[in-house]
């Protein structure tokens, strides 16, 4: 299979890559027989991990692994975890490649798990401390929506900052039946707990007005 990254992208990710703090882990869960992306998708992640010295890949199969699948909600194949230094998951998924517009939540991801931080306002940061009970976002995307990176990134950045949250991207196009279920029909479409919807590149205050009504 080609390289995905000509030499110029690779220096840009390398680059990009380079501002990573500590040592991080991604975990990716394929399936054997017909899988859409899984094979895009581990390329991808290998590819990137090939450009720091602080990324690691772990592959694991979703039926022969099938309890590290449960503890991290696996469901859907292609999907990966980023583990933090400690390998402490902390609520950040993918469910499909996250390729096109997507690298960009992608490599966001890797860089805050990595330990830089993305600062946010005091009191935001209050209301996300008080958050106690589970929360599951799902944040339904395509790979050519140029607003869905930053939903998806909004998502990421409340699970990493409490531990009852999981963000999670998934690529509508790969799976669609899914998608169908949730009814989406137009992207980013975020799902809060299956109960409350926001259509759209919602700031992340947003977010929080529905968590809050949960």
């Amino acid at each position: 299979m080609a390289k995905l990254f000509n030499k110029e992208v690779e220096a840009q990710i390398k680059e990009v890559l380079s501002q990573g703090i500590e040592p991080i882990t991604i975990v990716l869960f394929t399936s054997k027989g017909e899988c859409n992306t899984c094979e895009e998708t581990k390329q991808l992640l290998t590819e990137t991990a090939a450009c720091s010295d602080k990324i690691s890949v772990v592959l694991k199969d979703v039926q022969e692994d099938q309890e590290e699948a449960k503890k991290y909600g696996i469901t859907l194949t292609p999907s990966f975890v980023i583990l933090d230094k400690s390998g402490v998951y902390k609520g950040v998924k993918f469910n499909g490649i996250p390729a096109g517009h997507e690298i960009n939540s992608f490599i966001s991801a890797l860089l805050e798990m990595s330990g830089l931080t993305y600062q946010l306002p005091a009191d935001v940061l209050k209301r996300i401390g008080k958050i106690k009970k589970p929360v599951n976002i799902k944040v339904f995307v395509t790979l050519s929506c140029p607003h869905c990176p930053g939903a998806v990134q909004s998502a990421h950045r409340l699970a990493m900052l409490n531990s009852n949250v999981v963000g999670e991207m998934i690529e509508a196009q790969t799976f669609y039946d899914f998608s169908s279920k949730y009814n989406v029909s137009g992207v980013p479409k975020i799902v809060i707990n299956d109960k409350y919807e926001l259509l759209g590149n919602q700031p992340i205050e947003a977010f929080l007005d529905k968590i809050e009504q949960l």
